[in-house]
């Protein structure tokens, strides 16, 4: 079982019902888990953006007195050597040095950091690898800011599988264009969720599993709004220290999908090499 600090937090987290702030505060906590036992109530309300009493009543939510009580649980589960580093005055763990850039790069590290810890245990990949391969048509779902995941998806997994339909706009027929790819055979979604999370997402996702569709979501949290409405989520978490949220570890979550769905399709091979073929008769890149 993966025992990381925040697999052990997401444990914790698990069977409760949280409000969309609580969400938040749940998701901070797993993005800064080896941290977060020595923070106080005010630090943690800073880092995920809420009030101070929001963090009282997520603590409560979870079962405890108050925050002070969340957090003597939190040491408790905590290493012995991420305690030892604080106590000493060490830096935490995600106090990144330099500029806004930097910073923001190297948070993008820890997110991939995090996303390598959760690929220790490669079944729930591997999961939905088969769901992704079984189906025909593959419907891939990503709107507003997940669109570029899912048309990088799919332009790739085109190359591999035979029938790819991309949904990356919303509007009154992205309903039926998933009754369409249901009505041709398709046994499963895939579904790329980044915040802010559309409501016409959690309401596709709600259709497509009524229609008796499987879906697999990439989202940046566990937590997050399609979880209620996925039946395999992968979580990847976002970047949040530029104006706009960056996505390398979901990017990089949804190729791994694609190395798994591969592995599924025997054909894979033979229609990539048949690809290379032909691209290179039309002279399509300059080598």
């Amino acid at each position: 079982m993966n025992d990381s600090p925040g697999a052990r937090l997401q444990r914790l987290f698990e069977g409760h019902r949280l409000t969309p702030t609580q969400r938040r505060i749940a998701h901070c906590m797993v993005r800064r888990a080896a941290d977060v036992p020595f923070l106080s109530s005010v630090e943690l309300a800073e880092l995920a953006g809420v009030s101070q009493p929001s963090v009282t009543r997520f603590a409560v939510a979870l079962g405890f007195d108050g925050y002070p009580a969340l957090r003597r649980s939190l040491r408790e589960m905590a290493p012995a050597e991420s305690a030892a580093a604080l106590s000493s005055g060490a830096a935490p763990a995600g106090a990144a040095p330099g500029n806004e850039y930097q910073q923001a790069v190297l948070a993008e590290i820890e997110n991939l950091r995090h996303l390598a810890e959760a690929l220790a245990d490669p079944r729930p990949v591997a999961r939905a690898g088969r769901l992704l391969a079984a189906s025909r048509p593959l419907p891939v779902l990503g709107l507003r800011a997940a669109a570029a995941q899912a048309y990088g998806f799919a332009y790739f997994a085109a190359k591999v599988h035979p029938d790819i339909r991309l949904l990356h706009e919303g509007g009154t027929m992205l309903q039926d264009r998933i009754d369409g790819a249901v009505r041709a055979g398709a046994s499963a979604l895939l579904c790329f969720a980044l915040p802010r999370h559309p409501r016409e997402v959690v309401d596709a996702l709600t259709h497509a599993r009524a229609a008796g569709l499987k879906v697999v979501t990439v989202a940046d949290s566990a937590f997050a709004p399609v979880a209620k409405v996925s039946d395999l989520l992968l979580p990847a978490a976002v970047g949040t220290g530029l104006a706009f949220d960056t996505a390398c570890a979901p990017m990089l979550l949804g190729r791994a999908l694609l190395e798994a769905m591969c592995d599924d399709l025997p054909e894979a091979q033979s229609r990539l090499e048949e690809f290379d073929v032909g691209a290179a008769e039309r002279g399509l890149f300059v080598e």
